[in-house]
């Protein structure tokens, strides 16, 4: 009863804090001389590796650009001016390379002060279509590659309210274009409107509805108005000549796919009735299939509003799903349904069945396979060889199924059944190629495949290629790298049969390029790119993983970083950044992929800003919480987190590197949760910095993270692992920080107001700093430079002037 009484209190006191009246301020020289540091291009390469398109983009958006006008509907956050999503990505700049060994040209044509998104090759690879956003709308252009050369397609008419709004035909002469009606009604501004009567929603008895905490969704008819207008759209057909002729008339469109052979489209269009439950990808949708004039083939699939599932992550709908073209054949689809009603919880031989049916879809559905787990997709190969996939969240367990797709009396074989958190031994995944029709399809040789995976060992990472015979499993190393001053990874593989693969190579302090590498040929790497290293001042840090033991026993590791002005024998505060992960065995939980050649990268949010200010950073410690058999990870949550804390900082300290007194610890969303609970459960830490996080775990009744119970069926896990029902144990320094606007799942910035009123009503040392403008993760550079001047005022007052001596331990 206590409890109850204090809870209520807390929940109800008046956020009644002293303000600063703060204007946005800037970090020191040394962090921001890091963080105003360009960025390289993004790279875009053919299928063959022959031609490149490079992409330059701003660091940062602007406060302003945060700024402009967004309504959140349905899940999705729109510019109802530009019709677009309101936190698109723009690239700024494209250049182009023709051929390995040329060299980068300036594209031609482009408009001035570019804003670039939804960039796309062409099915034939000799072009590139994408977006661009004026002041009025969104621009549809393309661009030539043999001459370096853009083109505007159509006016500011695009409709990208609901993501990508074009694709191409397979000719690649046309695309197939989202524009905005000419009907469309006004939007309704909220503000504006005397309210005609109460928003009323109804649960019918016996009937369970236990959805995530979702954001940004719809809260009345107005926000039904202004979701159905900026949906709307026509399609037309657009030439690369200019020509635009309507195509369908005006609906909801969600999704356009071609079939391989491109003589059919499916189109799937959101339908009512809408929901306030859970956001538009739930909503009801119909696909229908239609020639490439427009003409109805068939409806091939209803799916109506998705609020009522089963309990569980592994629960589903019922009814067709998951329907898309097989890319080996030339205009089949494939769907799966599920066998156990879409519960979890019933137990049957087999949880889903696939089907196929052949265009124009009148015959009876072929069924294909069933999976003991719940089907996760397919790999196609052949009219005789396919891998499909399925999964089990509970017990972190995939299997793969080799199987022939014309003769369901085969019995499937299995390729593997394992955990797919022990990364030690993953096999990898599927080479691929593209057919014919330009889709993706295996790389089959004689009975054979081929797989890349990513070579994670105790050793360290070295990735491979294999070859695996389908019928005897038999494995044959292709190739294997080798390098263990630097760091390799397979990005693609151009052609298995020539040899040729393009990797990405980097080390500690060398930016990542691109590499064309030949595993049949004795010939070196050809390489693709140059990117210079813009982080001079950190290239030369210390820079190691550590590894140490949990005082159970349980394995665990960090990378390990001293101060650019690192002298031996001084001892130094130290920042620890962490973001926990839950596993259902130790020996997973135990694994390391941390990698010392990885290359050093301060990220907005990264901790290794302050190496240039005195500080050691161990940075993505390992924090592993773990449930073995009828145990869940977080039944034993705080007592893993504090052991994982001590862990890392008694290996740190026994190098002799760190005042352990002066530890401060971080982390962003779930790591942020992690940094209250440590700080309200230990007294190991000087000071926390806690990012955007969710600290009363009751306002996410029907679970969160990996923790699958909802609060009524586990209470006192709830109630433990809550940093505000233990706000009365806070002592520590804490700063919170949060975006105002955040839409993350359970994150919403309350989870930061409440917490902070509980902590300043009790007398905590706490700071709590609102965002303007951003969500979850932050975008705005005024909003990023505050951050990092806001986390380096703390840590210099709480952590680096500390007075030292005290005796750590744990309450």
């Amino acid at each position: 009863m206590k409890t109850r009484i204090l809870f209520l209190f807390l929940l109800n006191v008046a956020l009644v804090f002293p303000q600063e009246n703060l204007t946005y301020q800037k970090p020191p020289e040394e962090i921001l001389k890091l963080a105003e540091a360009p960025l390289a291009p993004s790279l875009r390469i053919d299928s063959k590796g022959e031609n490149m398109v490079f992409l330059s983009r701003s660091k940062y958006k602007s406060i302003q650009e945060l700024s402009e006008t967004e309504m959140r509907l349905g899940g999705l956050r729109i510019n109802p001016v530009t019709n677009i999503g309101s936190r698109t990505t723009y690239y700024n700049n494209m250049e182009v390379r023709v051929g390995r060994e040329s060299k980068n040209q300036a594209v031609k044509g482009l408009p001035e002060n570019p804003r670039i998104a939804y960039v796309s090759w062409s099915p034939d690879e000799k072009k590139v279509a994408f977006t661009n956003t004026t002041q009025e709308g969104v621009e549809l252009w393309a661009m030539d590659l043999a001459s370096a050369t853009a083109t505007r397609l159509t006016e500011a008419s695009l409709n990208a309210n609901v993501r990508s709004p074009y694709t191409w035909f397979k000719d690649s002469e046309f695309l197939l274009v989202k524009m905005l009606p000419e009907e469309r009604k006004p939007l309704i501004d909220a503000k504006a409107v005397v309210p005609s009567g109460p928003t009323v929603s109804v649960s019918v008895a016996g009937v369970k509805a236990q959805n995530r905490t979702y954001q940004d969704l719809l809260k009345n008819k107005n926000d039904e108005h202004n979701f159905e207008q900026l949906a709307l759209s026509e399609l037309y057909k657009v030439s690369l000549s200019r020509q635009a002729t309507l195509w369908k008339d005006t609906a909801m469109y969600r999704s356009m796919s071609f079939s391989p052979n491109g003589a059919f489209v499916m189109i799937t269009t959101i339908e009512k009735p809408f929901s306030y439950l859970v956001p538009y990808r739930r909503f009801p949708s119909k696909s229908v299939v239609y020639d490439t004039d427009g003409k109805l083939i068939k409806k091939v699939l209803e799916v109506p509003l998705i609020e009522d599932l089963p309990k569980g992550f592994m629960s589903t709908r019922t009814g067709k799903r998951d329907m898309s073209w097989r890319s080996d054949r030339p205009a089949t689809l494939y769907w799966c349904e599920a066998l156990d009603e879409g519960d979890p919880a019933k137990e049957v031989e087999y949880r889903d069945e696939v089907f196929e049916s052949d265009a124009p879809f009148n015959g009876e559905p072929r069924s294909l396979l069933k999976t003991i787990q719940r089907f996760a997709g397919i790999s196609w190969g052949s009219d005789n060889m396919a891998v499909a996939y399925d999964y089990w969240w509970n017990s972190r367990n995939e299997k793969a199924y080799a199987f022939d797709p014309s003769d369901m009396t085969k019995s499937p074989k299995i390729l593997w059944d394992r955990n797919y958190q022990d990364r030690y031994s993953d096999p990898g995944s599927f080479v691929t190629r593209k057919n014919k029709w330009g889709n993706y399809v295996l790389e089959l040789e004689k009975g054979s495949a081929f797989l890349k995976g990513d070579g994670y060992s105790a050793e360290g990472k070295f990735p491979f290629i294999d070859k695996i015979n389908l019928g005897s499993l038999n494995k044959e190393r292709l190739y294997q790298s080798n390098m263990t001053d630097k760091l390799e990874n397979i990005s693609e593989v151009l052609n298995i049969r020539t040899g040729e693969l393009l990797v990405r190579i980097e080390s500690k302090n060398e930016y990542p390029n691109y590499y064309i590498r030949n595993i049949k040929k004795r010939i070196g790497l050809i390489p693709l790119t140059s990117f210079e290293n813009p982080f001079k001042s950190i290239q030369d840090v210390h820079k190691e993983v550590i590894n140490y033991k949990r005082d159970d026993g349980l394995d665990l590791s960090g990378i390990l970083y001293l101060p650019t002005d690192y002298e031996e024998g001084n001892k130094y505060p130290m920042i620890l950044w962490a973001y926990p992960r839950e596993y259902k065995d130790k020996n997973s939980a135990g694994q390391s992929t941390a990698n010392a050649n990885q290359f050093t990268y301060p990220s907005w949010g990264s901790p290794i800003y302050w190496l240039t200010r005195g500080y050691v950073v161990l940075n993505n410690a390992a924090f592993p919480i773990v449930g073995e058999g009828d145990e869940e990870p977080n039944d034993s949550f705080r007592q893993q987190l504090v052991a994982n804390a001590k862990a890392a900082i008694d290996a740190v300290d026994n190098l002799g590197y760190i005042d352990r007194a002066r530890v401060a610890v971080g982390g962003h969303s779930y790591g942020a949760f992690m940094t209250a609970n440590l700080l309200a459960h230990s007294n190991l830490f000087a000071a926390g910095i806690a990012r955007s996080g969710a600290y009363n775990r009751t306002l996410t009744p029907f679970g969160f993270q990996s923790e699958e119970r909802n609060y009524w069926e586990a209470p006192e896990v709830y109630y433990t692992m809550s940093p505000f029902m233990h706000a009365e144990k806070m002592k520590t320094p804490l700063l919170l920080i949060h975006g105002e606007a955040d839409n993350n799942s359970g994150t919403y910035p309350l989870q930061s107001e409440r917490y902070f009123n509980a902590l300043k009503g009790l007398g905590a040392p706490v700071r709590l700093v609102m965002l303007p403008k951003e969500s979850h993760g932050y975008r705005a550079e005024e909003s990023i430079m505050h951050v990092l001047w806001e986390q380096d005022q703390w840590l210099e007052k709480h952590v680096k002037n500390k007075k030292t001596g005290t005796e750590t331990g744990t309450h």
